[in-house]
């Protein structure tokens, strides 16, 4: 089991942005698609308190989503946060 987690949706350009930016990292990260499985985003949602994807998850912490993965990044601090 990866420490990344990542819900996801199909077709989702902000889900294909996060696994972008992740793999461009070389990151290693287990994807979760929720499209079709109602009981997963119940769990995201007790999760994360959002029903949007994708949403980053660090073990246990969640990150957010596309956006503040980026924002992370861009701060030089997405590893630090990941642990590398």
């Amino acid at each position: 089991m990866n420490q990344i987690t990542l819900y996801t949706k199909n077709n989702c350009p902000f889900c294909i942005l996060a696994k972008n930016l992740l793999n461009s990292l070389d990151l290693t990260y287990d994807e979760i698609d929720i499209t079709s499985t109602p009981w997963l985003i119940m769990d995201l949602v007790k999760k994360s308190g959002m029903r949007t994807v994708p949403q980053i998850f660090v073990w246990d912490r969640c990150l957010g989503g596309y956006d503040a993965i980026l924002a992370l990044h861009k701060n030089g601090e997405l590893t630090k946060v990941i642990g590398l």
